[in-house]
């Protein structure tokens, strides 16, 4: 389904069924809402399950004017009040996906119920990570020959799949559904500065999720639960950054659990 952002930008959502309390997942930066999909299809159906295509990525507008953190949480909201209105949602953020979830609960807790972030951390600034990410972004084929080719390049099955999804086939190959120029502003905005300072206003329960084999080291996903309250801490085994890739049944099961405590109201 297809809506509007805080400036009128255009969204994608991808609905993935289910009744009940609303669960919106926010991919990482160059990703898309698909790759969620291995995550919905093992959550109970009890969730109504939802993935947003964040503004640059996707299925959503290709160059937004606007590719900051801020524009990216009013979307968020945007999208929270159309598709679940009167009803606080369950808010799932990966990476820059992550950051953007953190400072939406801590802007409009009346829309978020439950807040998990994966594989990101409010720290910052990190001057050198918008200059890492174009080099990566670089050493992408343009395009990929082929759809084997392009698992090959991002490590192989089943992490790769995930990547490889979000690619569009042309007739000259496999080519990435997102401009390389903002890709690089979003990542300019979310490392520029800590957003330590939201944290006060982060109310509802909260699950803090990092890869055994990924960016966030464990002490700092300790030392960020202790800057919060009402914080949980879980840490996925046989996954990278990508923990929903890598492992989407072990991710799914810590979940699941966090999911099920919030939407009965019975906390941590």
């Amino acid at each position: 389904m297809n809506v509007r952002g805080g400036d009128g930008v255009g969204l994608a959502v991808v609905d993935f069924g289910g009744d009940g309390p609303p669960v919106l997942f926010l991919h990482g930066l160059a990703g898309h809402a698909g790759e969620w999909s291995r995550v919905a299809s093992r959550l109970p159906r009890e969730f109504h399950v939802l993935a947003l295509d964040l503004r640059g990525h996707g299925n959503s507008e290709r160059r937004p004017a606007d590719a900051s953190i801020d524009a990216h949480v009013e979307d968020v909201a945007m999208v929270a009040e159309r598709l679940s209105p009167g009803e606080p949602l369950h808010l799932i953020g990966q990476s820059v996906g992550g950051i953007v979830a953190f400072v939406t609960a801590a802007r409009r807790p009346d829309l978020v119920r439950g807040l998990v972030v994966v594989e990101a951390s409010p720290s910052g600034p990190h001057p050198d990570a918008a200059a890492s990410i174009s080099s990566w972004l670089d050493s992408w084929p343009h395009p990929f020959a082929s759809r084997e080719d392009a698992v090959r390049f991002f490590g192989g099955p089943p992490h790769a799949d995930g990547w490889v999804d979000g690619l569009v086939e042309r007739a000259d190959g496999w080519w990435p559904r997102f401009d390389r120029k903002v890709m690089v502003a979003i990542m300019e905005s979310a490392a520029g500065r800590a957003w330590w300072d939201e944290r006060a206003n982060v109310r509802c329960p909260a699950l803090l999720v990092r890869g055994d084999a990924g960016w966030i080291p464990e002490a700092e996903l300790t030392a960020m639960a202790g800057r919060l309250a009402g914080v949980e801490t879980a840490t996925v085994p046989a996954a990278r950054h990508d923990v929903h890739l890598d492992n989407a049944a072990g991710f799914t099961d810590v979940l699941v659990r966090f999911l099920k405590r919030t939407a009965s109201g019975t906390g941590l």
